[in-house]
């Protein structure tokens, strides 16, 4: 027992010590996935490959399945953060709708052409933390367009929620298009059906 309190650099430093751990077990496990398959991955495999004991590991997570889930989720945050950060950038309301709804186009793009996505989908679909993070897109794209209402560039004959619906919908058909031009034309498709009515 130590006669003082744990020095705080100390903490910060085991602290670090786990986040770095904790990020090398998902970025393997993420590695593997890719050249193996969701399927094929196991504890034995990330430990070796990690370069961590199997104890260690299970220290960390109780199975392959949870360091999925907790490598989707650090996932999701980043995709998040980045749209956040988009809708934070510069230009006015309608050029940061426009950015925010080509971000997300390009994410579901991306996510639906990796080689597990639709396995890993499968598996996490009913996830708390999937449903957080769709919550969380959708109050993003509807603030967006709350903002775009007020400059007369978007319909309001519809409710802003409404319409987010509409643009999340719309832009998930970007994991089934073949190529970057497609998706740049879904977006533009998206936008189009956003602006008022001419007559």
């Amino acid at each position: 027992m130590y006669a003082e309190p744990v020095p705080r650099l100390w903490n910060q430093t085991i602290e670090t010590h786990r986040r770095e751990v904790r990020d090398a077990i998902l970025d393997t496990t993420a590695d593997i996935v890719a050249e193996q398959g969701l399927r094929a991955v196991t504890m034995s495999q990330i430990a070796q490959r990690t370069g961590i004991g199997r104890a260690t590991l299970y220290k960390y997570f109780p199975d392959v399945e949870a360091i999925l889930r907790a490598w989707h989720e650090r996932h999701v945050t980043a995709h998040l953060e980045h749209l956040d950060a988009v809708r934070n950038g510069p230009g006015d309301p309608g050029a940061k709708l426009a950015a925010v709804l080509e971000a997300f186009a390009f994410i579901a793009h991306g996510m639906a052409h990796q080689s597990h996505g639709a396995q890993l989908v499968a598996l996490l679909h009913r996830d708390d933390h999937v449903a957080q993070a769709e919550r969380r897109l959708h109050e993003l794209i509807r603030d967006v367009l709350a903002e775009v209402a007020e400059t007369g560039e978007v319909r309001s004959d519809i409710t802003a929620d409404e319409l987010a619906t509409y643009c999340r919908h719309a832009l998930n058909a970007a994991g089934e298009l073949p190529s970057k031009a497609a998706v740049h034309r879904l977006v533009e498709l998206t936008l189009a059906g956003l602006r008022p009515s001419e007559h």
